[in-house]
């Protein structure tokens, strides 16, 4: 079988890779978890995952029901490294909304129309309208992190990123949209694990890109560029809600509590929400390079 990019990320995990993640890899049962500073030795159960899921679901459907009755405008921005499970989660997040009111907006790269407006401008034209959800699979965080990594971007044109983006989110929560943003939070191991699945799966190729070969080995330049862009953007009207995603099970249940949690939607049952994990979702304190 052909292997995309020739096969690149078998060849950096067999000669670049750093020695304690291919032992990380190697020693890996089934439902073991790749990273020994996770919380739990091994993912949640299905037994356990899947009734709690399905509880969740309908408490969305009721969370929606009321955004359209309200006229509420709700946006939940994704962000963290490749393979960290942000288009997954958002799966789970509208697996049953009404996809006329409930959309999925991941922007591909800027257009020369585009790249000649102010850096937002794009982002604000995919803002909701009276009674939507919109989910943002990466965002206006791009500059933040993938663009300083692969040198998209200035440092003047991110420093002055940087002094727009926190007035520019708190006139989105002072229009009163309701802005939720989520830091994905991947280890090294398990993101290469997640990329080699994906290279030997024909029918998950598609999700591998250019980007994200060369992003394995810029693991260093990422955490620092994360680090600077949590430090600088989690703010009392935006703050970040960081979730550990190595188990993509325990991720997604968090991350939907975490969410459903902060909104007053009619009926809520508290019961079946149940309770965000500390160990999984919190602030940036959580987050792990």
């Amino acid at each position: 079988m052909d292997l995309p990019f020739d096969g690149a990320i078998s060849a950096f995990h067999k000669n670049e890779a750093p020695e304690d993640i291919r032992a990380a890899i190697a020693s890996a049962g089934k439902n073991d978890i790749h990273d020994d500073d996770f919380p739990y030795a091994e993912r949640m159960k299905r037994s356990v995952y899947d009734p709690e899921m399905a509880a969740l679901q309908i408490e969305l459907v009721r969370l929606q029901h009321w955004a359209k009755e309200q006229g509420e405008r709700i946006v939940v921005v994704f962000e963290g490294r490749d393979a960290a499970g942000k288009g997954g989660t958002i799966e789970r997040f509208r697996e049953n909304l009404n996809p006329r009111g409930a959309r999925t907006v991941a922007l591909s790269k800027p257009s020369e129309t585009e790249a000649g407006q102010w850096y937002f401008q794009r982002y604000i034209d995919e803002l909701p309208t009276s009674g939507e959800i919109v989910f943002f699979d990466r965002s206006w965080y791009n500059r933040g992190v993938v663009e300083k990594v692969f040198g998209f971007c200035t440092d003047e044109q991110r420093t002055k990123w940087f002094d727009q983006v926190v007035p520019f989110e708190k006139m989105l929560v002072d229009e009163g949209i309701r802005l939720f943003k989520v830091w994905l939070n991947v280890g090294r191991a398990t993101q290469l694990q997640r990329f080699l699945d994906r290279e030997s799966d024909p029918l998950k190729q598609w999700k591998l890109s250019w980007i994200d070969v060369e992003g394995l080995k810029k693991w260093d330049a990422y955490t620092v560029a994360i680090q600077e862009t949590l430090a600088l953007t989690h703010t009392a009207h935006a703050p970040w809600t960081v979730i550990r995603s190595d188990d993509k099970r325990r991720a997604r249940l968090n991350a939907i509590r975490s969410v459903l949690s902060q909104i007053p939607y009619d009926r809520k049952d508290t019961a079946a929400l149940g309770q965000v994990d500390p160990q999984i979702a919190g602030g940036p304190n959580l987050w792990h390079g």
